[in-house]
């Protein structure tokens, strides 16, 4: 499963490069600092939702818009980890050999209205 603060950190990264921006420039108008930016650009630390906005404010990316990126691709790896389920429904086991009962006198046979009767 992948954790959603390593999704965000990734999604986040994506928009700051794809802008060719650097930690620097968006620590800056983000106004936190260089060194925490890239623990959460890493994963490695939990943003706050006030942080998120400062972030999405110093990308020019709507917040709500970021998180259901996030959200689209945590549930598309999500998928990719599920295994294959076969087209073909399994086959179905056998079912077990009945048993026999077996009275004093060997086995019982006599059955009376879907009851089996036992020999004394």
């Amino acid at each position: 499963m992948t954790l959603l603060r390593t999704q965000l950190g990734d999604t986040l990264r994506g928009h700051r490069l794809r802008q060719r921006r650097t930690l620097r420039d968006v620590s800056g108008a983000a106004r936190v600092s260089l060194g925490y930016l890239s623990e959460v650009e890493r994963g490695q630390k939990e943003a706050s939702s006030e942080l998120l906005a400062s972030i999405c404010d110093a990308l020019d990316v709507e917040l709500a818009d970021l998180l259901a990126q996030v959200s689209q691709e945590l549930r598309t790896a999500d998928e990719a980890r599920r295994p294959v389920r076969p087209l073909v429904p399994a086959a179905t086991p056998a079912p077990e050999p009945a048993l026999a009962l077996v009275g004093v006198d060997g086995p019982v046979t006599t059955r009376r209205r879907g009851a089996v009767a036992l020999a004394a």
